[in-house]
């Protein structure tokens, strides 16, 4: 490991406040920690919003996963996950995409800071839960890609929704964006392996290993939806 230290600049001078690079070291070195942390502040209130945002989101879901328990002797979702994307991969999507690397900018530009992720157990009960949240009158759909029936040319599967719901602070309300993703247990289990695959370096064979993964793909979700037919017989029993 070098000695390279990454640092955020933040710009008090503008109203964007640029966030080139973040470091606490520089703040436990600096005589003035006080007025670094204040120089924070910005980039520190913009992510309690998202983690509002998300607990406003997560709340709803799982609100809708008690009452379909309760209808339908099942519950629709086998888990559920969220984050906040962290600062270095803010900046390096923001200069990947040509967006300034500012406040303003990330949250014109970025939708998928604040990301839940829903492992349903059948297909059918993501489009279900989707429908459900997205008729909740506090939340606007701004995006929906269907990657379950337009899958992606690797074959990852999942449905996204970037959504727009209000969060209720002391003294405003204000408007945040949240991607959901919802996908099966075995999308899920194909996703994660996928995702090692992509960040794994020096991987031998990957190409064979992508053709593998394709193929596995189109099998699992094959075998989701004769899973979903079995289940809707025995429910009609």
């Amino acid at each position: 490991m070098g000695d390279t230290k990454t640092e955020l600049v933040v710009d008090t001078r503008s109203d964007t406040y640029n966030i080139e690079r973040l470091s606490f070291q520089a703040m436990l070195e600096s005589n003035h920690p006080e007025k670094l942390l204040q120089s924070f502040q910005p980039f520190i209130e913009l992510m309690m919003h998202y983690e509002c945002a998300l607990m406003e989101v997560e709340t709803k879901l799982k609100v809708l996963n008690k009452e379909f328990g309760l209808q339908h002797s099942r519950n629709p979702f086998e888990g559920i996950e969220s984050r906040i994307k962290d600062p270095i991969s803010i900046i390096e999507k923001l200069k990947r995409k040509g967006f300034p690397v500012s406040i303003q900018s990330m949250e014109q530009n970025l939708f998928d800071i604040a990301g839940i992720r829903v492992i349903c157990s059948f297909p059918e009960d993501i489009y279900n839960i989707a429908e459900l949240l997205i008729k909740q009158d506090d939340i606007t759909l701004i995006q929906k890609k269907d990657y379950i029936e337009n899958p992606k040319e690797n074959g990852y599967r999942s449905l996204h929704l970037i959504l727009d719901i209000p969060i209720f602070l002391a003294e405003q309300k204000k408007h945040m964006k949240v991607e959901v993703q919802l996908r099966t247990i075995a999308m899920d289990f194909w996703a994660s392996l996928e995702h090692k695959l992509k960040y794994k370096k020096d991987v031998k064979n990957a190409d064979e290993i992508s053709k593998q993964l394709k193929e596995c793909a189109d099998k699992i979700s094959q075998m989701d939806f004769r899973m979903q037919e079995i289940r809707n017989q025995i429910e009609k029993n």
